[in-house]
């Protein structure tokens, strides 16, 4: 069974130079910030979220003696996280979690998808995008809505790649059945997104879709 590695006391010190840059306090679940720590610890977001507001608590001993030693020396903290960084094998994968079968299940969902155009489109962009599908009839699915347009400057496209995406969905949907013309990388990319949610209650997908929009800001 896939595991994540285990928690070691250095973290704290990552997670507390997350929480005290400005704004100081918690950051939101899928806040870039706290996404791109978890990417490099290979923890998900959920399980670093519950951790920084453990953090935040100071409920134990080791974590007072945390804030006691960096909170008002964050010049110290820096230094402490660089060293940390600069440990052998650290952020190297196949050395720093040898022998730990990394679950990289909601990793791939942040990594551009290999060989599929847009260049550096992801599955979280898909997750976004699906999300205002479920919102707009088809004839509404063009570049001149300002819903598209809007989504579009959020997640750092364009609308006419959004619609792209739409097209795709409407592939996809099987209350459809529209045969747009559509890349097969970009619509087997789209086909695995509408499997986790297409069938799901859409309040679902909107719910994930509102955490996700503070990602990009």
């Amino acid at each position: 069974m896939a595991k994540y590695p285990s928690w070691q006391n250095e973290y704290w010190l990552m997670l507390m130079q997350l929480y005290l840059k400005r704004p100081q306090g918690m950051k939101p679940l899928y806040s870039r910030g706290l996404v791109d720590l978890a990417l490099e610890l290979h923890f998900p977001p959920e399980y670093l979220y519950r951790k920084m507001f453990k953090l935040r608590q100071i409920d134990t001993p080791n974590l007072q003696r945390l804030w006691d030693t960096y909170a008002d020396n964050p010049r110290r903290l820096t230094r402490e996280v660089k060293l940390l960084k600069r440990m052998n094998g650290f952020g190297n994968a196949s050395e720093f979690y040898a022998g730990v079968a990394v679950n990289e299940s909601w990793e791939k969902d942040f990594k551009p998808l290999e060989g599929v155009e847009p260049e550096g489109l992801t599955p979280v962009m898909l997750i976004m995008i699906l999300d205002l599908y479920f919102r707009l009839t088809p004839n509404t699915m063009v570049v001149e809505t300002p819903e598209v347009v809007s989504l579009a400057k959020s997640i750092r496209t364009k609308p006419e790649e959004v619609v792209g995406i739409m097209q795709a969905y409407q592939v996809c949907d099987p209350y459809l059945n529209n045969q747009h013309p559509v890349a097969p990388t970009l619509l087997d990319a789209c086909q695995q997104v509408w499997k986790r949610f297409g069938n799901e209650d859409p309040e679902k997908i909107a719910a994930l879709a509102a955490q996700l929009k503070d990602y990009w800001k």
